[in-house]
């Protein structure tokens, strides 16, 4: 294939594109004899990493693409992974059915000459899908890091959140129908006496939670995380992004699961 011929190729590539089938994600990892070795491990794809503006761009100037393994989680794993509860994996909406998603702890590099030889299989059809990923690619790299002690103060609420968020009960419909949970600190995160504010973010369109009492399962959630140690007052509220302002939202963070012991 001629170097023309490989850039009319990958200009057809996207970030968030795939390659299904027998492939090999290779990593450099300590062998027995406590050398240094290459190890192969088998996936069943890949999905593309690199944003869409370097993707496209000739071999010439950039001749590599970052690339993650997709492996396969169960339905429940995948709900919250595209809620975004799960920064160590990105969701692929085109493979959903298939229950895989891409695993970001995990990248390699390859050169685009190896993606022309593949049969790229699209990772989502709208534009807001393409927005979705390369956020929570993003993300696993810019997330907020709590403080230590907040781990096993808000345990209990993300336990709950794992254990109800795929029941058909009402509270299971609720968690469903959340966008994110973020968390605001006043004065600080540093601060000697800190006042936390739990945002739930509901998704706008989504009228489930309307058919749910909201105010008795607000004051359920914030009964797991009850005022202790540094964390002084909690509170909480129910919300959308319509309401939330611009400032509430720049000034909390995303709440996610993948820190708890046990998460996949």
């Amino acid at each position: 294939m001629t170097d023309t011929e490989l850039d009319g190729v990958i200009a057809t590539w996207r970030q968030g594109d795939c390659v299904l089938g027998e492939h090999w994600f290779v990593q450099r990892t300590v062998s027995n004899e406590d050398g240094v070795d290459l190890r192969e491990t088998p996936v069943p794809g890949f999905v593309v990493l690199t944003q869409t503006c370097d993707v496209i761009r000739s071999a010439r100037d950039r001749d590599v693409l970052e690339v993650s393994p997709l492996v396969m989680v169960d339905a429940e794993h995948l709900r919250t992974i595209e809620k975004g509860y799960r920064p160590r994996y990105v969701y692929v909406p085109s493979l959903a059915e298939d229950g895989l998603v891409g695993d970001l702890d995990r990248v390699m590099t390859i050169e685009k000459r190896v993606a022309g030889g593949w049969t790229r299989v699209p990772g989502w059809t709208v534009e807001h899908e393409a927005r979705t990923f390369a956020m929570a690619n993003g993300r696993k790299r810019t997330r907020f890091a709590f403080p230590d002690d907040f781990t096993p103060f808000a345990k209990k609420l993300q336990s709950r959140m794992i254990e109800k968020h795929g029941r058909g009960s009402p509270e299971g419909q609720a968690l469903r129908a959340l966008r994110e949970i973020r968390v605001q600190a006043a004065p600080s995160w540093d601060h000697e006496n800190v006042s936390l504010l739990f945002w739930f973010v509901r998704d706008d369109e989504d009228e489930i939670f309307d058919g749910v009492d909201g105010a008795s399962l607000l004051e359920k959630w914030l009964a797991l995380v009850p005022p202790s140690g540094r964390y002084v007052v909690v509170d909480g509220q129910v919300t959308s992004l319509e309401r939330l302002t611009a400032d509430e939202y720049v000034h909390s963070d995303n709440l996610d699961l993948d820190h708890l012991s046990g998460a996949p």
